[in-house]
């Protein structure tokens, strides 16, 4: 989305065409659910390791061989923007 907007002011244009106006809100949308979905992700992580420390879950977790889950990260793959073609 940074590019996008970066775009945005070196062709002024831009900023009225409606079909731009419309990926750009769809862009932010899209950054902004998965940066929700990731933040819950993680939140249910840390709830279910914490739960699978506590006695006697700590029993059961070794018992059945129930593992501490990582956290989210993205692959550096994930890091690199997507080319937008116009």
């Amino acid at each position: 989305l940074s590019r996008l907007l970066l775009i945005q002011e070196n062709y002024p244009d831009l900023k009225a065409n409606q079909n731009f106006l419309a990926l750009q809100d769809e862009l932010a949308g899209t950054e902004n659910r998965i940066s929700v979905e990731r933040n819950k992700f993680n939140q249910l992580a840390q709830e279910y390791n914490a739960y699978i420390r506590k006695f006697p879950q700590i029993i059961y977790a070794g018992l059945f061989g129930f593992k501490p889950k990582a956290y989210f990260q993205a692959a550096d793959e994930a890091q690199t923007a997507t080319k937008v073609q116009f």
